[in-house]
């Protein structure tokens, strides 16, 4: 009698567990790459080095051919990202540094992407590179809906992969290891053994997971290990000298390197590998098929210690690098995999850029969409079912360089530069339809169109206080 008591409540207790499982909401795992360009991966085009594990996420799931980043650089481009708002509109809006450390905080009246999941019943971690308030302020991820938080705080101390510490929560973890000079405590290494005790440690639980990983941004260095000996002279090198002594090392000019292009290949190489770890982990824990994991980048590539985009040719086709408002400053690579719920080895068209991921994962959730936000969901896309709404046009702002605006409307794209000083500056026009490589301005032939741009530039912007255009 109690062997047939024991059995059923066995019994009652694996169909709980089965239907808890079941009415889960989905996990959420959002990788950025620091820096990777368009052309970067190889499913993307890339051939000088190997990305086998990213391109069987896009084997295994959706690739976007058209989608962009938040910004042209680091910190707008996750504001843009957390806040569901384009730069004409969301708060952060440039890289601005501030005393002792970090950046302009993000206000806590203005509600971002952990804190919408966090009440959906989410349990929210971030690692990697934050940028959007220092330590202490209101922008600090402890105080933007993050229940923990591991790695950098501060976007400029992240150009250095050998720090002196890294930040868990509010305290800050030394790394010994890496005393006078030394190099035993890579931190991407650290931070993605951190992300994977998240997961394992919450793979009962609906889980959202930031992974803004600091590589392969510009201080191209790795350890010197096999992944950097397998590309060791397979190419000419240009020693890059960098900042190796001295008050300013390690808080943020990039170290020397001898050999740039074999330790760029070997960062993309150790990139990939982490996200084979991650399918993995998800895979063998038994939540692969309730994860939606995705993968991008938060710009274009850069051209800072060392880097050298053209050999590798990291932006494709597309015109530009980080800092610019053309295709390869903000096109940027974009894998989803969610087995079971969308279709494998489908490839998208569809125009969607980062303040789109707010209002999709809020659906996802299963959560009211904020109605502040620029963004439209692209559920339907990835499901392949319902109607998908467009955007009228995508719109950037970038602060730097004498400031500059861009406007994507359907297959037309204009830019204005030099707004600072000359704020009527001529309007450049594309058709990416026929020149995605934006060779070709013929504003002239469209006034139409340029008079419509102008407009939408003019309508999308709001003031700001804080960010004012620079030379």
């Amino acid at each position: 009698m109690y062997l047939k008591l024991f059995i059923l409540i066995l019994l009652f207790a694996s169909c709980q567990s089965s239907h808890d499982k079941s009415i889960q909401k989905p996990n959420i795992i959002f990788l950025i790459a620091d820096d990777a360009g368009y052309g970067d991966i190889g499913c993307y085009g890339q051939e000088v080095f190997n990305t086998p594990n990213i391109d069987r996420m896009a084997s295994e799931g959706m690739l976007f051919t058209a989608h962009y980043s938040g910004s042209t650089v680091c910190a707008p481009s996750r504001s843009s990202l957390m806040t569901g708002q384009h730069t004409g509109h969301t708060f952060i809006r440039g890289n601005k540094g501030v005393k002792p450390e970090g950046q302009y905080p993000l206000p806590d009246s203005i509600q971002i992407l952990p804190e919408l999941l966090k009440k959906a019943g989410y349990i929210t971690g971030g690692f990697g590179k934050w940028g959007l308030g220092g330590p202490g302020t209101e922008g600090d991820p402890v105080n933007q809906g993050f229940d923990d938080w591991f790695g950098y705080n501060c976007q400029s101390l992240a150009h250095n992969y050998y720090p002196r510490y890294l930040w868990h929560n509010q305290d800050t973890v030394f790394l010994h290891g890496n005393d006078n000079k030394g190099t035993d405590q890579f931190s991407h290494d650290i931070i993605h053994q951190k992300a994977l005790d998240f997961i394992e440690n919450n793979k009962n639980k609906a889980f959202f997971l930031f992974l803004p990983y600091t590589i392969p941004h510009a201080e191209i260095l790795v350890p010197d290990d096999s992944l950097f000996q397998k590309y060791l002279g397979k190419f000419d090198e240009t020693p890059y000298v960098g900042v190796d002594d001295g008050p300013r090392y390690r808080k943020g000019p990039y170290s020397s390197q001898q050999f740039p292009r074999a330790a760029f290949a070997a960062m993309m190489e150790r990139l990939d590998l982490s996200v084979a770890d991650i399918m993995n982990k998800i895979d063998e824990l038994g939540i692969g098929e309730n994860t939606v994991f995705i993968f991008t980048s938060d710009n274009g590539p850069h051209l800072e210690g060392g880097a050298d985009p053209d050999f590798f040719n990291s932006n494709g086709i597309y015109r530009g690098y980080k800092r610019d408002l053309y295709e390869g400053g903000i096109r940027v690579p974009f894998i989803v995999r969610w087995p079971n719920e969308i279709q494998s080895g489908i490839k998208t068209g569809h125009i969607s850029a980062f303040w789109d991921i707010l209002p999709t994962f809020c659906e996802i959730a299963g959560i009211d969409i904020p109605a502040n936000t620029d963004g439209i969901s692209f559920l339907p896309t990835l499901k392949q079912e319902g109607t998908q709404n467009k955007h009228a046009y995508l719109f950037w702002e970038f602060y730097e360089q004498g400031g500059k605006q861009a406007v994507r409307m359907g297959k037309w794209k204009g830019i204005r530069l030099n707004i600072m000083n000359h704020p009527d500056n001529p309007i450049e026009l594309y058709n990416l339809a026929e020149d995605p490589e934006e060779r070709i301005d013929i504003s002239s032939k469209h006034p139409d169109i340029v008079k419509e741009i102008e407009r939408i530039m003019s309508e999308a912007h709001s003031p700001s206080d804080v960010f004012t255009y620079r030379k």
